[in-house]
């Protein structure tokens, strides 16, 4: 398994996330409920909104493709409020992870990572970053959206989250 096989599956995770924002937003309409019920919905007072959960997981799987191969981080603005908002940011981190090959990748494993977040920081090899950092960060923000949404009265189950096979 490769760097860029992570990165394929930090990709497949979000398509599914982006099914799951479907459901969630035909669920809203069919119940009358305000889209920013569920945008803002969150598990607990003190945990980030279900929205927040969406940026840290796509900003995290942007940031491991553009870290890993040297290439520039894009910035992106954490403006969304609707649910077409949300769906265009996850299709914006699906497609820029589509611009990269797996020859870009070759020397990552070696690739020292530097992040920094306020006063601390941060050092990896590219190996350690993906499966130390990337992948459990990622993870977990995508299965709070998801926990969220289930939460908040959304039928959805495990199926949803992994997907179909492929």
């Amino acid at each position: 398994m490769t760097l860029y096989d992570l990165i394929l599956s930090l990709k497949r995770s979000l398509k599914n996330l982006d099914a799951i924002v479907s459901k969630a937003e035909a669920y809203a309409e069919a119940n009358k409920i305000a889209p920013d019920v569920l945008i803002q919905g969150r598990l607990r007072p003190d945990m980030l909104p279900f929205v927040a959960q969406i940026r840290i997981a796509t900003d995290t799987a942007k940031g491991a493709a553009a870290r890993l191969t040297g290439s520039e981080l894009p910035k992106w603005a954490d403006d969304e409020a609707t649910f077409e908002q949300v769906h265009q940011r996850i299709r914006k981190a699906i497609d820029y992870l589509g611009t990269f090959d797996a020859d870009q990748f070759e020397d990552a494993e070696g690739r020292d990572i530097e992040l920094k977040f306020g006063p601390r920081e941060f050092r990896f090899n590219g190996k350690d970053y993906m499966t130390n950092f990337v992948l459990p960060n990622f993870y977990f923000h995508v299965s709070v959206a998801y926990a969220i949404l289930r939460y908040s009265g959304l039928g959805i189950g495990k199926t949803d989250y992994l997907g179909g096979a492929s």
